[in-house]
């Protein structure tokens, strides 16, 4: 059979027919593909055409599955990803959900198609609809299942005790006696329920099955007979009555017995466990290490996402482009949630903001192969997957959480959902976890450990540094020293850290640098009206930060002299947050006339939608430059209102601020952007501005024209041009210059700069005239007002 590369127009599709070509000429016959399934989904014997023999061929791995023999791709360069960073990218997100063996591979299917309800896709492309469809996917992937059983941690017991006279006041005492001796060394949680007859009490627990010295349990009637042995009282009868795996098994099984016994259960060592909480702990913090859980690991669950607000069908074919490359091997399925498409409820933990793919993917490929799950694998997903984003028009980049002194992940082990509405809230399972839960959710800086990792952040520390001085990101210019000051606040330091303390705290040439630092960031922003919000939240964070430094480092002579300097600079940052939440209230495509008319509770969505809509018909730099000049104008006429009655003294410089705006827009109207326009049909003063300015234009186009016909005329005439040619030439050019025409905004549109029309010295006599003539209409208008 002969195949054709060039049919395919993906890479990985190209592989992976390759990959499937070969695999298929090594197959003779049914017994022999049957033979090859039933020693575990090895290579089938080689032919003359086929592939290599099955003794010592393998693919090589790339991070995890690959199969053309590529090393791994070096990673994008530190400055490129910094700088796709710092203009608004997002970071690349590839996380392992979970394995599983082949008995949980028609549970974890269903969860990701919603029970059928949603399309699944496969490695091949087919797209498998309802439960018949996905249920087939088992008996294809049977053949790569090892169908390893998982390992019994946890047991379920009771313990029924006739009645031997002894006082019911110490029921514990002698229960947890009775439990010891069944159990051994196992650690264990129990409650006990007298009986209303009198005839005896009887014992729920919990209990680990794994003994210290490796003995496991299996919690059968097996067990239980082993177990009834060691009781040393013939009037305890005891039994299993159930088992499970894992941590949240036992936590769930602990919390159980706690509600069903009102808070009345205590351990092996006489602890009383009185709420959820304390069964959780117990089972997380004390239980885990001896469980020596087991889990096959047949299948694997990853989840891809991206921001909320991402292309849905660019990022599925992203997602569909990364699992073809990294997996063109393996056997997978995926599909693709969203607010919009998922049919599950919000309340069940459905409808997610954020766009997000599920795949669920073989860990064993018919070569052989097992998908590969070290830390550098995980990298390069995350590398894969960026590439793949941006080729289909989404900022992405790799991350490490090095690069930006990020506080390491959370496991799910470590928290519990509190609601899943949105984005899920968590609380941690123990004190160490809370910390670490709110480390990651705060984005709070943190400092690596390892040498080679302090190594790697002062190189990113470096390369932001770099960014910063070549100013090549304008604006995004406080975000890069947001992650400057993260960097340099985790640096180790030489010495213990109380030491370090101590100097710190007697030191008032620390204390005077910290000030200094803390005055240039005050200082700094001038342009803060045109801050974003995440912008401004860096600036704020470093703001505090320099006051806890110097607080920290302060002596304690210059306490009352900080305080007023703490003040001072929270209400500086006060200030600049009003700007800010102004700017949103605003909205970014900087029309508010239309906004008195809507619900508040529907404007800051309607601000987005119009911003986005905006910079997609016009374009961002279009979008941006009439942002700016609206907000202006929109705030000078606010400022006129408040000042009209209570200090009419100030109006004219107002006024005259007004005017400058609005003359600005006009000429930015008349250049040829086509935001400003729109607004002019609802803005008389701004429309007369700017029919003014290209009347003007109009008439100095005209004396242009008309000097230049009589001109050229002359010359025709003296070079003896007959009278029709330049009947003929002239139309021409009257076409050529409807052309040049500023009013066609077809070819300009795109832009907001103010600059690429008629020279400046053109501009600046009529933008004069323009602002005399507005401050004369609003002069008689506020006389007619006064009168």
């Amino acid at each position: 059979m002969e195949i054709f590369l060039g049919a395919f127009t993906a890479e990985w599709e190209q592989r992976k027919a390759a990959f499937l070509h070969d695999l298929t000429l090594g197959r003779r016959t049914p017994a022999e593909e049957d033979e090859r399934r039933r020693r575990g989904g090895g290579v089938p014997p080689a032919s003359s055409t086929g592939m290599a023999k099955s003794s010592g061929f393998r693919f090589r791995r790339v991070g995890g599955s690959g199969l053309d023999g590529v090393q791994r791709r070096a990673d994008r360069p530190m400055r490129a990803r910094f700088a796709g960073l710092a203009s608004g990218s997002q970071p690349a997100v590839v996380k392992m959900a979970s394995f599983g063996g082949a008995a949980r591979l028609g549970a974890m299917i269903n969860y990701v198609s919603r029970n059928g309800a949603v399309v699944v896709e496969n490695e091949r492309g087919d797209q498998l609809r309802g439960r018949d469809e996905l249920s087939a996917v088992g008996d294809e992937w049977d053949h790569l299942m090892k169908n390893r059983a998982e390992s019994r941690d946890i047991g379920l017991f009771k313990i029924s005790v006739a009645d031997d006279g002894r006082a019911d006041d110490d029921l514990f005492d002698r229960a947890r006696e009775i439990v010891k001796h069944a159990l051994g060394d196992r650690p264990f949680a129990f409650a006990v329920t007298a009986r209303a007859d009198g005839s005896g009490f009887d014992v729920d627990g919990v209990t680990v099955l794994r003994s210290t010295d490796g003995e496991r349990l299996t919690a059968d009637d097996k067990a239980a007979a082993v177990v009834q042995g060691r009781i040393q009282n013939d009037k305890a009868v005891f039994r299993f009555t159930g088992y499970g795996n894992g941590t949240d098994y036992g936590a769930s099984q602990v919390r159980s017995l706690v509600a069903v016994h009102g808070g009345n259960v205590q351990d092996e060592q006489g602890r009383s466990i009185t709420d959820a909480k304390q069964a959780g702990d117990l089972v997380q913090l004390e239980w885990r290490e001896q469980l020596h859980s087991r889990k096959p690991r047949d299948v694997m669950h990853l989840i891809l996402s991206a921001r909320a607000g991402t292309d849905t069908a660019a990022f599925q074919n992203a997602a569909r482009d990364f699992l073809g490359q990294q997996f063109a091997s393996h056997r997978y399925v995926f599909s693709l949630h969203d607010a919009g498409s998922d049919p599950k409820a919000e309340a069940e933990g459905g409808k997610r903001p954020h766009v997000h793919v599920h795949a669920i993917v073989a860990m064993r490929s018919d070569a052989g192969d097992r998908v590969e799950t070290t830390i550098a694998a995980f990298r390069q997903w995350r590398l894969t997957m960026a590439e793949k984003a941006r080729s289909h028009g989404i900022n992405m980049e790799m991350t490490d959480r090095r690069d930006r002194a990020s506080a390491a992940a959370y496991s799910k082990n470590q928290v519990r959902p509190l609601n899943t509405i949105g984005r899920t809230e968590h609380e941690g399972t123990s004190a160490a976890a809370e910390r670490r839960y709110h480390a990651k959710r705060d984005d709070r800086s943190n400092r690596s450990g390892t040498s080679r990792s302090q190594t790697y952040m002062q190189k990113a520390r470096g390369e932001w540094r770099e960014i910063l001085q070549s100013r090549e990101l304008g604006a995004q210019q406080d975000f890069v020293r947001s992650q400057i000051v993260r960097l340099e606040e985790v640096r180790p330091t030489v010495g213990s850290r109380d030491t370090v303390h101590q100097e710190a705290g007697k030191s008032g040439s620390q204390y005077r640098t910290y000030l200094i630092k803390l005055t240039e960031l005050v200082s700094e922003g001038d342009d803060m009206r045109h801050m974003t919000r995440p912008e401004f939240e860096a600036y704020e964070k470093r703001v505090e930060t320099a006051l806890f430094q110097a607080e920290k480092t302060m002596p304690p002579e210059e306490r009352k002299d900080f305080e007023e300097i703490a003040q001072a600079a929270r209400e500086h940052v006060n200030v600049r947050r009003e700007i800010v939440e102004l700017l949103e209230v605003r909205g970014p495509s900087g029309i508010s006339h239309q906004r008195s008319q809507e619900p508040a509770a529907d404007h800051h969505q309607d601000d987005k939608q119009r911003w986005s809509e905006a910079v997609e018909r016009h374009g961002f730099a279009a979008a941006d430059a009439a942002n700016k000049v609206l907000v202006d104008i929109e705030r000078t006429r606010e400022a006129i209102e408040r000042t009209a009655a209570e200090r009419p003294d100030e109006l004219p410089n107002l006024k005259k601020e007004l005017d400058a705006h609005i003359t600005k827009a006009a000429d930015l109207g008349a250049t040829g952007n086509g935001i400003i326009r729109e607004v002019a049909e609802i803005d008389d003063d701004l429309k007369a501005a700017l029919q003014s300015l290209e009347r003007d234009r109009q008439k100095r186009e005209n004396e242009k024209s008309t000097s230049r016909a009589l001109s050229d005329e002359a010359a025709n005439a003296n070079r003896g041009t007959p009278h029709g040619e330049q009947a003929q030439a002239r139309p021409d050019d009257r076409d050529a210059r409807v052309q040049e025409d500023p009013r066609d905004t077809g070819s300009r549109q795109e832009t907001g700069d103010t600059t690429k029309g008629d020279p400046a010295k053109q501009h600046v006599p009529r933008l004069e005239e323009i602002q005399r003539d507005t401050k004369e209409r609003n002069e008689r208008d506020q006389d007619d007002r006064e009168r």
